[in-house]
């Protein structure tokens, strides 16, 4: 990674932290002004410093530090340490998508997986076990989530399997040299 990089890192990785500091202390928002702030400010902000840290998608350390990150998650969690556990699961995701591409020798492997994908998705949704998990134990999910804050505490959520397969097409398109910024606005934005 360049030393350019490592400095947008830094600074975009401090106010995505700055932010998630004090969202919980403002007055909160309603819910129509919360959508549109996660989905046009949170979301995008957090994900930016996966596009920024890319560079890192073949490193050879991606499996430890998917373990690492996942007990780390696991810990802070335990401890009631809600931040660092959200990160440390963030981190898990997106470092375990990157080393999944490791198994695809071919781009048309990831384009069967990304057609698979909403299909599956649906029918976990609408009937299977992301349906039950939601509607009967929502702590379930909170506890393995992402949580993206808006003002006043409330939250929206992706989980590992979103993050880890916006990482994985991001990726991929590094690797195959298909536009990754613009990868990651189509993903970002959807």
């Amino acid at each position: 990674m360049t030393r350019r990089r490592a400095i947008a890192l830094v600074v975009v990785g401090g106010c995505v932290l700055a932010w998630f500091l004090v969202a919980p202390h403002l007055h909160p928002i309603g819910l129509w002004p919360a959508i549109v702030l996660v989905s046009v400010l949170v979301i995008p902000a957090t994900l930016s410093l996966v596009l920024i840290a890319l560079p890192l998608w073949s490193a050879r350390w991606l499996v430890p530090a998917v373990v690492g990150l996942a007990l780390a998650a696991l810990v802070f969690s335990l401890l009631d340490w809600g931040l660092p556990a959200n990160f440390a699961k963030l981190g898990a995701a997106v470092f375990a998508g990157w080393a999944f591409l490791g198994l695809f020798e071919q781009l048309s492997w990831v384009v069967v997986i990304a057609l698979v994908i909403p299909l599956v998705d649906i029918v976990s949704v609408w009937r299977r076990p992301t349906h039950a998990i939601t509607t009967h134990h929502f702590e379930v999910y909170t506890a393995v989530a992402i949580a993206f804050l808006v003002p006043g505490g409330g939250a929206a959520y992706l989980g590992p399997p979103d993050v880890l397969f916006f990482a994985l097409f991001l990726a991929a398109a590094a690797r195959w040299n298909l536009r990754p910024t613009w990868t990651w606005i189509a993903t970002t934005f959807m």
